[in-house]
């Protein structure tokens, strides 16, 4: 299963709904690595080292950052992007989804945009 940073952004009832959806799940937040705060291209190649896909709901900058990444030729593990206003049934199950179907190296270099 992939393992997910979560952006500091990232709505506390989606993971811990996803959480008890799918109990084998690997996320730790940015506030627990100690990078709150940090721009998103520190996050980025962060994850990248870690093999850690970004979950986030920041479409403005870390995605954009995201693709610079790519559009630069370096690596990138991957994104999913969840709007906010996304119901978090909807984005649970959604989520549930790519992480059941995805692989790490599948998300390598994209950005997967929900809802699907």
């Amino acid at each position: 299963m992939i393992r997910l940073l979560t952006d500091e952004n990232v709505n506390n009832n989606l993971m811990r709904g996803l959480a008890r959806r799918l109990p084998q799940l690997d996320f730790v937040s940015v506030r627990d690595v100690g990078l709150a705060g940090s721009p998103d291209l520190v996050l980025l190649k962060w994850a990248v080292n870690e093999q850690r896909v970004i979950l986030t709901h920041d479409l403005k900058t870390m995605v954009r950052d995201a693709n610079l990444l790519v559009a630069q030729g370096e690596p990138m593990a991957g994104v999913i992007f969840v709007p906010d206003q996304l119901e978090i049934g909807r984005a649970i199950n959604d989520l549930e989804m790519v992480l059941g179907t995805s692989t790490e190296s599948a998300m390598r270099n994209s950005v997967e945009y929900l809802p699907l």
